[in-house]
This record gives structure tokens, sequence and C-alpha cells, in this order.
């Protein structure tokens, strides 16, 4: 025995046969990195890479969709009802043209689509949601809108001329508004007084002379909201939070 062998084991190496001189091959592995290793483990190695690449491309695509039915989901800006807080750049539904060649500069934002299942909605919130159908009726188009949140619930909503200007009231009160620029104020229509119903908000576009919203087809219901717009990230020069 070598000097610097441990004693008791007649120079073999661990894991060594005793006498063969000879490792034996390892022993079978028990368990994988993750289920998919020990599925595919007999398989060639060319077909174990392109299942790994399947399933991570498919669990990547899970992640996305349930973050966007869940978390976050993009919008874009297609009408100019929200102007100037909000850009779009079609001409054809009033936008102001801000086209780079081929490329839409309307504005992309994100909306937090969980916030409103931990708290309630907040007055001055830019909020995406689903239109009553009267909307489709009064504005020509439904489906998903973007407003800004104006009136909660069991306010009285009122717009008065003054200084021929429309001004929204909140329960009598003239309601401040430095994200409304005069020009864009309807001068000549008035609203209410109408008081919002238990679970339903009142909404309306900053650009209000150009905006189909509840003073044409009513009240929003909670369940119809989807979620607060915290972001815009398109354009770049746009990029901001809400």
């Amino acid at each position: 025995m070598a000097a610097d062998d441990p004693p008791g084991n007649g120079g073999e190496l661990y894991g060594q046969a005793p006498g063969s001189g000879v490792v034996p091959p390892p022993l079978p592995v028990s368990h994988w990195r993750n289920p998919v290793d020990r599925l595919t483990r007999r398989l060639p190695t060319g077909v174990r890479v392109t299942i790994d690449w399947i399933v991570t491309i498919v669990g990547a695509i899970a992640i996305v969709l349930l973050v966007k039915a869940f978390v976050v989901n993009p919008y874009r800006i297609p009408s100019s009802s929200m102007e100037p807080t909000l850009h779009c750049s079609q001409p054809a539904v009033g936008c102001e043209t801000r086209l780079a060649g081929p490329i839409d500069l309307s504005d992309r934002v994100l909306a937090n689509r969980f916030l409103y299942r931990i708290r309630d909605p907040r007055r001055g919130e830019i909020i995406v949601f689903r239109t009553p159908p009267e909307a489709q009726i009064r504005c020509g188009a439904g489906g998903t809108f973007v407003k800004r949140l104006v009136g909660l619930p069991g306010d009285t909503v009122e717009v008065r001329l003054r200084d021929g200007n429309g001004y929204v009231y909140i329960n009598g009160k003239p309601l401040r508004e430095p994200y409304i620029e005069k020009s864009r104020r309807s001068a000549i229509e008035t609203y209410g007084p109408t008081k919002i119903k238990p679970g339903h908000y009142f909404m309306m576009g900053d650009n209000r002379a150009q905006s189909c919203d509840s003073r044409l087809w009513g009240t929003v219901p909670r369940a119809n909201l989807i979620g607060k717009v915290f972001a815009t990230y398109w354009p770049p020069n746009r990029i901001s939070l809400h």
C-alpha cells in the first residue's frame, strides 16, 4: 500500500470495485433538473434539445398571456378624445398628424389590470373600460374606451357654462382639472345635474369638445373597468408615467 493511501482501502479508488482496477460505470441518475429532462432522458440529444426549446417558448407565451390577462395590458390610443394627455395620429378621426413615414405615432399605454382588485378607483385616474351598450348607439362605436374618471358613486355631476366654456361641478363645487386645455372645453353643452348610482362611474375625455363619453351614454359599472393607465411606452419621446 502506498504511503499516501488511506488505511484499509487496499489502494483502490473510492467507488472502484475491489481488485478490479477498473472504475465501473456511474450509477443511473435518480433525478434530473426538471420533469422534461426526466421524461426525455432516453431520447437522442437533438430531440431533447428541440423539446426543451418548444417547452421554453410555450412557457414564455403562457406567461405573457397570463400577465396580459391579469396584470398589465398594452393599448393604442385610437382617437383624439384624450388630447392633449394622450395623443393619436390618425387625421381621419380628428387626431393631430404625427406620422413618421409608415410609423404610427399614436400613444401606446399600459393599463394595470390588477389594481382595482385591491382598491377602489379614484377620481382623476385614466381608465381603460368596456363601454355600456348605449355607447354603440350614441357614438357609433363601442367596445374598449380610454377616458378619465370624473364622477364617483354617489356624486352629483354637472357641467355648467362659465366664461363661454363648460366646467365640471361635483356636488355643487367646481372640479379642479389642470389637465384640460381651455380650447378643448365644450363651449355649447351643459349637462346634468345627475347623481351617480352606487357601483357606477362617470367618465369623460380630456378633449371635452370631441369626446363621446358618459355625458352621452351614461355611467360605467364597476364590473366594466379593465384597469388604470399608469404609463405611456410609445413613441419614445412620449414615455411617461400617469
